[in-house]
């Protein structure tokens, strides 16, 4: 009796402390509802019954209640907000002030089980089916089309359903060599000189295959078949160098290629909008870039700034935000990947330390979703969602080139992105510029259409280069360093490359790459030294593009650890390693040729102080390559026709790898044999490595597998990946 009476009393205590942790956690110093009202005192969940008092209406009055509060408590502060849709016509920023003191938090999260959204949209009404003729419309959307008038200007329109295709038309190759950076020759019709011509944007893929610009019309020549744009492209307007017979430009924002269910274009001369529905829901423009900013007290000429601590958000949702364009200042990040210092993210961390960002949805928006600039410390992106973005995820852009070096010791952690760079394809999961020691762990990126993940700083060459061109130069900070002239070493600006000792792990990438060219999974150039990408698992990169590898160190990268990765049925090539980076216990199977299918490029020497070993490379076709060294130039030359110094694996510490394929087991044998006669590869074996199921993806090893007695480590994907809470 007294064992079933303590029974009994240890289910009233377990519910007990159930409903009073359901409580704890239902229990805030302020809440927000969109029921509530800013003047009510906000510290009740709903109105009371007299419709008195209740939470407050917004997020900016919460935030005026804690700046109060504090001067008050010495513990954490919590504000709870409610479900429903929360219109944002400006953005809310917080500043020094609205900093958790000392170690104490000051948190903004969503009421428990309920889903805060916070969008800038604004409907758009008074919708009328066009009756009437449209002078270029095309035949197929006659009868289709509606109309509303509009005074706003904007880039992106979105429903129900998410993002609305802007009108666009169809591709063209534009000229080899004709064009300029803001001057393009045309073929018949393409481009007309319309009434509206400054609100028609031409998106191109200028010369290289690694860029997408947005570029606005500023005058046309129908005569001359030439268009003139208010901007610079990235580079000259050319055909891609890597793919010439892939369309590279398309006009957009014109009823004249408004051809699709679901296209929409936006006539600012007449102040009307044109839309062929894709179902009855509400249309919505998006009326702010970022919709949350945290804002230090920056001083980007000076040593020192004082930034906003201890601010947390969790759970909340970001939708609706606008398209960033370029503009004549910007200072680009490399390859104009995204620009430095700019407002194009929903929420943005300016000048921040131990600040958080956790559990929250970010969607449907032109352009990123999170970006912490300039001076970040220690700040925390873990367990968000990131889908359907115009621009990238998640970026950590810090200072220029210089001495300056205060973003770094950032955790960003578990968060699922997928389908981002919709608008600016180049647009990455995640990318890491000028930033250091950080920890990037346990992401899931896929669905991109260029490289998964990015870690950069600034080429060599630039630091001699003269001028102000958009692409890095702008970010140099030349006070803070030595002038350099042309010639400069890497040891020289070493020391100014701030995206360092950073730990890339246990990421899941896949299915990156669909539609732009020359790019990458895992993807690091420019970095300083003592970057660590392990156990990450690359795989299924399937679109037909010569240019990419899965993970890949470009020109002039060094000092980078290369282990215990995966690479699985990825086009073209494994991993890409130049210098002395070290290439140790990675799997590469099934690479997918042609073309290519070169499991390991070694492609910049010479490899002194760099290793290749302890490596499976899993071949199932007799044609794939296993190592593609740099070929000499003319006459035996020792640089290829670039320059670049001959790389050949037997520089590097070349020993313990397993190369074998399935349809030719000669095929190994035959690259050992030539490696030892090259003083390498001296214990390198030809053998099965005795997978579980290799054509499923499973590189766990059976009992016996010779890679074990090699020395070969065995990788746990039971570790990469999201990690479920």
């Amino acid at each position: 009796m007294k064992q079933k009476w303590m029974i009994f009393l240890t289910l009233i205590i377990g519910c007990f402390n159930v409903v009073a942790q359901t409580t704890s956690n239902s229990t805030a110093d302020f809440y927000v509802s969109t029921k509530g009202s800013d003047d009510w005192s906000g510290t009740l969940a709903t109105p009371n019954q007299q419709g008195t008092d209740g939470p407050f209406a917004t997020l900016e009055q919460a935030k005026e209640a804690v700046r109060n509060l504090k001067k008050k408590k010495s513990t954490d502060i919590v504000v709870l907000i409610r479900d429903g849709v929360y219109k944002l016509s400006n953005t809310v920023v917080f500043e020094l002030e609205d900093s958790g003191e000392e170690n104490r938090t000051i948190t903004y999260a969503a009421y428990p089980e309920e889903k805060p959204v916070f969008s800038s949209g604004k409907e758009i009404k008074g919708w009328e089916k066009v009756t009437t003729e449209i002078p270029g419309l095309p035949e197929q959307a006659k009868g289709n089309v509606w109309v509303a008038a509009t005074s706003d200007k904007f880039l992106t329109l979105y429903d129900d359903e998410g993002m609305l295709p802007r009108a666009q038309s169809k591709g063209i190759i534009t000229e080899l060599k004709k064009n300029g950076r803001n001057r393009l020759k045309y073929p018949d019709g393409f481009i007309k000189d319309w009434d509206n011509v400054k609100d028609v944007e031409i998106k191109v893929r200028p010369h290289h295959a690694w860029i997408v610009n947005m570029l606005p019309l500023s005058s046309v020549n129908e005569s001359t078949n030439t268009a003139n744009t208010s901007l610079d492209a990235t580079y000259a307007m050319n055909r891609q160098h890597f793919l010439p017979k892939a369309e590279n430009c398309w006009v957009e924002n014109v009823v004249d290629v408004l051809d699709e269910k679901g296209e929409w274009a936006l006539n600012t001369k007449e102040g009307k909008v044109y839309l062929w529905p894709r179902n009855e829901s509400t249309v919505v423009a998006p009326t702010l870039m970022e919709l949350i900013r945290v804002e230090g007290k920056i001083k980007k000429s000076g040593s020192k700034d004082t930034p906003v601590r201890n601010l947390h958000f969790k759970g909340l949702t970001f939708k609706h935000g606008e398209r960033y364009t370029l503009k004549a200042d910007d200072a680009g990040l490399q390859h104009d990947w995204d620009m430095h210092d700019k407002d194009n993210a929903l929420v943005r961390f300016r000048g921040t330390e131990n600040c958080v960002i956790e559990d929250c949805h970010f969607l449907d928006s032109g352009s990123g979703a999170i970006r912490v600039d300039l001076h970040g410390i220690g700040n925390t992106i873990a367990s968000n969602h990131i889908e359907h973005m115009g621009g990238g995820g998640i970026l950590l852009c810090g200072y220029g080139p210089g001495t300056k070096d205060v973003n770094k010791k950032n955790t960003v952690y578990n968060n699922n992105i997928h389908h981002v760079g919709q608008i600016y394809w180049h647009s990455p999961g995640i990318f890491v510029w000028q930033s250091g020691e950080n920890r990037i762990a346990n992401n899931l990126i896929h669905h991109t259409d260029y490289t998964g993940l990015i870690l950069s700083g600034c080429m060599t060459d630039f630091f001699a280069k003269k001028g102000n061109g958009r692409e890095l130069l702008r970010t140099l900070r030349r006070d803070e360093m030595p002038e350099f002239s042309k010639g400069v070493s890497l040891d020289e600006v070493l020391p100014y490359l701030h995206t360092h000792d950073n730990i890339v792990e246990n990421n899941e990438i896949h299915h990156a790459m669909q539609r732009l060219g020359d790019g990458n999974g895992i993807y690091i150039r420019g970095a300083g030294r003592n970057n660590i990408i392990r156990r990450n698992y690359i795989h299924h990169l399937v679109a037909d593009m010569i240019m990419q590898a899965a993970l890949r160190t470009d020109g002039g990268q060094t000092g980078t650890l290369i282990t215990e990765n995966i690479i699985y049925k990825c086009t073209s090539q494994g991993i890409l390693t130049k210098l002395d980076n070290r290439v140790e216990n990675n799997i590469v199977a099934n690479i997918i040729a042609p073309p290519r299918g070169y499991y390991l490029s070694v492609r910049e020497g010479p490899l002194t102080g760099g290793a290749i070993k302890n490596n499976i490379l899993y071949s199932s076709s007799a044609t794939d390559t296993f190592i593609d060294e740099l070929p000499p130039g003319k006459a035996g030359s020792s640089e290829d026709r670039r320059g670049r110094v001959l790389a050949r694996a037997m520089d590097a510490d070349t020993d313990h790898n397993i190369y074998f394929c399935t349809e030719d087991v000669n095929k190994g044998k035959e690259l050992i044999r030539k490696n030892q006669k090259d003083g390498v590869d001296l214990n390198s074996k030809s053998v099965d490595p005795m997978f579980v199921d290799p054509e499923h993806g499973d590189f766990r090893f059976k009992p016996g597998s010779p890679a074990i007695e090699m020395g070969i480590k065995p990788i746990d994907l039971s570790k990469v990946g999201l990690v479920k809470k």
